[in-house]
């Protein structure tokens, strides 16, 4: 009888095109039911990335081909230094806000809009809601979190943004669904959107039977492929990964690997979406 080996995939660093900033890593004002972060009960965490470790990423990667930096977390916006590793991060590329949107009102619009005059580079933002219907992503993302979103929206594009809707299709639903109901939500609060604003990633529930890992990344595109995340405590292969030892490439991007094995129940998620999840696709917009 023959032993059957498993051996998982491994993927390298083809171009550090992107470049996660974990602002925090348990922060947040909300507790999503997909959520990938495991949150303490009850205690709020204080864990914010200091800008000295934002300085330090930014010089050991001058001679990588940056395209954008994107601040992602839990809920970037609670950092207390916020606006200033943004500015920072602005002076080097585009920069992408992964964010639930709660701290994004009208003069934060405003503000954000000022300090996008003030480089070069473009501010992007990427907002998470999960369904059109407003019950059923309440449901999934907690009270009022619907709302607060439209209302970035609105904000956000009445100082001339184009935000993207981060979108996890919780439900399992028809994505071309999914895709045609937000554009005419919000088509009707006055935002002007096609399909390039939604951005619809299929869940795996890691809770679930393990599935199968694909032996072949053939035709899928994943974001440890063209992208590596920092944090506090070093560089890690993705947002997804970032603490977790079994994604860990280095403690700096002075000297980092460029290889992972995708050996996580979370690596499904993204041979399951078949591209990056994570990151945007600047070409979309370019068509």
């Amino acid at each position: 009888m023959k032993a059957t080996i498993f051996q998982s995939p491994v993927c390298e660093l083809k171009s550090l095109n992107n470049l996660f900033i974990e602002m925090t890593a348990k922060n947040c004002n909300q507790r999503c039911k997909h959520c990938f972060i495991d949150f303490p009960l009850s205690k709020k965490v204080k864990d914010f990335i200091s800008q000295d470790t934002v300085k330090k990423a930014l010089n050991d990667t001058l001679t990588e081909p940056l395209q954008c930096i994107y601040l992602t977390g839990a809920e970037p916006m609670t950092h207390p230094d916020f606006n200033s590793i943004l500015r920072l991060c602005l002076k080097r590329t585009n920069v992408c806000i992964c964010t639930n949107a709660t701290f994004i009102n009208e003069k934060k619009a405003r503000f954000l809009k000022r300090v996008e005059d003030e480089s070069r580079y473009e501010l992007i933002f990427k907002l998470s809601i999960d369904h059109y219907d407003e019950l059923k992503n309440d449901e999934i993302r907690g009270r009022g979190s619907y709302r607060q979103v439209l209302h970035a929206v609105k904000y956000l594009s009445k100082y001339d943004f184009n935000p993207i809707l981060s979108v996890t299709n919780y439900y399992n639903e028809s994505s071309k669904v999914l895709e045609e109901n937000f554009i005419s939500i919000l088509n009707k609060i006055g935002f002007n959107a096609d399909k390039r604003n939604i951005c619809i990633n299929e869940w795996y529930n890691p809770n679930n039977n393990p599935e199968d890992f694909n032996s072949s990344l053939q035709h899928v595109s994943t974001d440890c492929e063209y992208g590596r995340i920092v944090s506090e405590k070093g560089i890690y292969a993705c947002p997804f990964l970032s603490n977790d030892h079994r994604g860990r490439c280095g403690s700096s991007f002075a000297d980092y690997s460029r290889k992972i094995s995708l050996e996580t129940p979370y690596c499904n998620t993204c041979l399951k979406n078949k591209r990056q999840v994570f990151s945007i696709n600047f070409s979309d917009f370019n068509s």
